[in-house]
């Protein structure tokens, strides 16, 4: 079973390299690299520090570091997998190969700013402040990563598996899985943190739709170097 899987990740992965030019390559990776660099920013000096979760896998990375102690750049590959694993089976092979590339770049931006001072004030006396800027953050960030046909994040792939199996608008299967890890957070953040998390969910699900909309007619027209609006 295992090796079929990757047989059949291979086999898609050479057709779509076979269909990509150099630049259309260069282009994409660094279009996701910045996307999980702006994303994974945000969640260190923003909601690690603020308190206030994201929902999806995002907040499903803070609940295991709040309880286990397990750091961001283990636990991101970890849930990845779990949501890789579904969206294979359900959206098929070429979904997966760049949204690797996307777990990868998110653990190593995590390691990195782990490994650094926060680089942002302190914004715990200004909740509301953190939750708008840290929905920005997730918005842009995880925008330009499903703008280049990837996951950020694995919620992304568990999302789009959802809408494809019910049927149901993409926005709402993006608002049940992030409400669903919110409640899994009232164990750990009072309930008026979850507000401000409310505040960041709803800000950055539409503008994961703004910058994943945006260009999309010059975009489809790029769509043979591989960097394909999703």
């Amino acid at each position: 079973m295992f090796a079929q899987i990757v047989n059949k990740v291979q086999r898609s992965a050479k057709e779509a390299l076979a269909k990509t030019t150099p630049a259309g390559l260069i282009k994409r990776f660094a279009t996701i690299a910045l996307g999980c660099a702006i994303l994974t920013f945000g969640m260190h000096n923003i909601h690690q520090v603020v308190g206030i979760t994201e929902g999806g896998v995002l907040g499903g990375i803070l609940l295991l570091n709040h309880w286990f102690g397990i750091d961001a750049s283990i636990a991101s590959p970890v849930l990845d997998v779990v949501c890789y694993t579904v969206g294979l089976f359900v959206l098929g092979a070429g979904f997966l190969g760049w949204s690797a590339v996307s777990s990868v770049l998110l653990a190593l931006f995590y390691a990195l700013w782990e490994s650094l001072p926060h680089m942002l004030p302190d914004l715990s006396a200004y909740p509301l402040v953190a939750a708008i800027l840290g929905g920005v953050f997730v918005g842009v960030g995880a925008g330009l990563v499903v703008r280049c046909n990837a996951s950020a994040g694995g919620d992304d792939a568990l999302a789009l598996s959802i809408h494809k199996v019910t049927g149901l608008k993409l926005a709402r299967c993006y608002l049940f899985t992030d409400l669903s890890v919110l409640l899994l957070s009232l164990s750990y953040i009072p309930i008026t943190k979850i507000v401000f998390s409310l505040v960041t969910v709803f800000i950055s699900s539409p503008l994961i739709d703004f910058v994943v909309g945006l260009g999309a007619n010059d975009a489809k027209g790029e769509e043979e170097d591989g960097f394909v609006v999703a």
